[in-house]
């Protein structure tokens, strides 16, 4: 028998700060979580629906280094810009924070003690690749080798994104500092693992036995990681960015952030409720009492974290609800092609809600459709305008257009009296009685697609309604029969507007306010009777617009021209050379000259000829740069050279001494390796 609960706690997976947000992101888990809880709430659930930025993760500090500037900055931008764009296309969070607040820090520090004085974590050291030029040792997303499944070249030591497959460093074949191409060695550091092998019996009970009802791509991926083995799993990293660890003999050490985010959940809620305790109350009502239901809305690739890794980081500590449902979709592709941040490749909430400004509800609309909640689906410019132009503005916003600007023709926009119903009335009231229950019944399934398609269905009727009665050429011999028709459409009109408040609702809230509905209820949807006789409606204005070519085809041209650009610049971008020694980078004597004279070299317009002080003595060193340079531009600038290259005779007689190191841009122009603060002529490039 199904447990009933008093209330539930949405979460939605907690995105990383290191850039917006994009319609995979949207797809896969904020507007599904979205409609369901305003969906909850329609039924007068209590509900608690919670949100937030993921502030700790590798990917922020990569974006740091690349920006040159602090974490923190990165954070502190991209939070905003992500919390904004949620708010503007009507994500209904309770609560959006981040963890980076002080609330989190010290919760999950807290939590972290917690589970260490309790003795639940295993303490070990291990061998992990280290950078030694860097001195540090490296996240697994911030090593990158070729993968072992599809020997893409470029796969991230957590995660191959050309074939998806879960790794880790050590399945990498040559792997190398994602940032500096540093080659890596192992050095043995000491972390402490949440011994997930000990929770496996009762994981397996748990998920396998007891959660049966679980989408089938969850359930599959569960039972895959079980059927493998679990082995401990380390919740510490070697890092300077993120929570340290509170334990004594830990410096240098911070919660991973697989450990640290999930409570981000927690913390969250606490934040909330101690800053409005009168409307939410406490945090541990929601946690912790057993009469709360707890939902997870993720993407499939934080499955293993959300059904194994937090479930036991709860267990372990004992006080915690466990999730009720963790309903995960698959991948969002774009335009038959995978999302990719790193490539830029994607739909940017942000950019779409400036370039197709009060259309939040149309891709809404589109996502929701094209829902990957079985498998892998792809968005295309062209499915979005014709979903827009054929069903929204041609079946929904034309049955409403219809309706209400005939009520205004006819009776000046009063709500008429309903007349004697004929077997076509009869027919169309029947049709849409069980709308409530059949949305209602997916809906509580998860079924989101399916959902929105029924509740579509609501406005076919309505169209094939009023297209068939056509009350339009009825006024004309039956005035009284037309009151019937328009009534009937009116009705069904303010079941759009609670049928659609869980999908669509900025339009939804404009119907509502052009028919003068301001209170509604979900147990109203179904009624006939929403809409009183001799109600007055306001003016009617287009639900919906046509989308254009033009507009279409300016998002197409921009994602042509993000693809030229990355095939641009992996058509140029030379390989990463096999890996060497450093014995053998040592033996390179790479010095600081300063260039004393340079002069264009006769009948050979490529080489610029220059006089270096190397420290020691006077060197001249043939350098082909003279298209990039004047020669007096480089007069009395302070340039490497390799020092001990054997020395290069050309045919006119002239010998280079050296080699002025240059880097060549993807467009093939040269660059002289210049120095920024000067130094002694001589001085060692180490």
């Amino acid at each position: 028998m199904e447990k009933k609960f008093k209330r539930t706690l949405i979460t939605s997976a907690l995105p990383y700060a290191n850039g917006p947000v994009h319609i995979g992101h949207l797809a896969g888990v904020y507007v599904p979580a979205d409609i369901y809880a305003r969906y909850l709430r329609l039924k007068g659930e209590e509900v608690l629906f919670v949100g937030g930025s993921d502030e700790h993760g590798v990917p922020v500090t990569i974006r740091a280094k690349k920006e040159g500037c602090t974490p923190q900055d990165v954070v502190d931008r991209y939070h905003n810009i992500i919390k904004k764009s949620f708010a503007d296309f009507g994500i209904s969070f309770d609560v959006y924070s981040r963890t980076t607040s002080a609330t989190h820090h010290q919760f999950a520090a807290d939590f972290f003690r917690k589970l260490y004085d309790d003795g639940k974590f295993v303490e070990m050291e291990s061998e992990q690749f280290y950078d030694e030029q860097e001195g540090q040792f490296l996240t697994d997303r911030n090593i990158r080798g070729e993968c072992p499944r599809c020997h893409n070249l470029d796969a991230y030591g957590d995660q191959c994104e050309k074939c998806g497959a879960t790794l880790s460093p050590e399945e990498l074949i040559n792997p190398y500092n994602a940032n500096s191409g540093n080659p890596l060695v192992k050095k043995k550091t000491k972390h402490w693992y949440l011994p997930l092998d000990q929770y496996q019996p009762w994981l397996e009970q748990w998920i396998l036995n007891e959660h049966k009802e679980w989408r089938p791509n969850v359930y599959g991926q569960c039972k895959s990681w079980l059927d493998t083995g679990l082995k401990p799993r380390a919740v510490t990293r070697d890092l300077d960015w993120g929570i340290p660890v509170p334990v004594e003999g830990a410096e240098g050490k911070v919660l991973y952030v697989w450990f640290d985010a999930p409570i981000g959940y927690i913390s969250n809620t606490k934040e909330l409720c101690e800053s409005a305790p009168e409307k939410w109350g406490t945090w541990q009502k929601w946690w912790q009492d057993p009469e709360s239901r707890l939902i997870h809305f993720i993407g499939k690739d934080n499955i293993v974290f959300h059904c194994i890794v937090f479930p036991s980081m709860l267990k372990a500590h004992g006080d915690y609800n466990l999730p009720d449902n963790v309903p995960s979709n698959e991948f969002l592709n774009l335009e038959g092609d995978k999302i990719s941040t790193s490539r830029n490749y994607a739909v940017w909430l942000n950019e779409y809600l400036e370039e197709m400004p009060g259309k939040q509800d149309v891709l809404r609309y589109v996502l929701t459709a094209n829902a990957p909640e079985t498998k892998d689906n792809d968005f295309t410019w062209g499915d979005y305008q014709a979903r827009n132009n054929n069903e929204l503005v041609a079946v929904y916003g034309n049955f409403v257009n219809r309706a209400l600007q005939l009520t205004q023709k006819y009776y000046g926009g009063v709500v008429p009296e309903c007349g004697k119903l004929t077997d076509t009335d009869r027919a169309t009231l029947d049709e849409f009685k069980d709308v409530k229950q059949n949305v209602e019944k997916l809906l509580d399934a998860f079924k989101f697609r399916e959902a929105q398609k029924e509740a579509m269905n609501l406005a076919r009727i309505g169209n094939k309604y009023i297209a068939d009665e056509e009350p339009w050429k009825v006024i004309k011999t039956d005035p009284e029969r037309v009151k019937t028709i328009i009534y009937i459409s009116l009705q069904l009109t303010a079941n759009l507007a609670i049928a659609f408040e869980p999908f669509l609702p900025f339009s939804s809230k404009k119907l509502r306010e052009m028919i003068n509905m301001q209170d509604f209820r979900w147990e109203d949807l179904g009624s006939t009777e929403l809409l009183k006789p001799g109600k007055q409606l306001e003016k009617p204005s287009l639900l919906f617009e046509k989308i254009e070519d033009s507009a279409i085809q300016f998002q197409l041209d921009k994602l042509e021209a993000t693809k030229k650009a990355n095939a641009a610049a992996a058509a140029k971008a030379d390989p990463i050379k096999p890996v060497i020694s450093f014995e053998d980078f040592e033996k390179l004597d790479i010095r600081v000259g300063t260039v004393l004279e340079c002069e264009k070299v006769k009948k050979m317009n490529k080489l610029l000829k220059f006089l270096i002080d190397d420290g020691l003595e006077r060197r001249t060193i043939v350098s082909g740069i003279a298209k990039y340079y004047e020669p007096e531009q480089l007069v009395g600038k302070q340039v490497c050279f390799i020092a001990n290259l054997a020395p290069r005779e050309f045919k006119n007689g002239l010998v280079s001494e050296g080699m002025i190191l240059s880097a060549e841009d993807f467009d093939g122009s040269l660059a002289v390796t210049t120095l920024e603060h000067k130094v002694k002529a001589g001085s060692k490039v180490c």
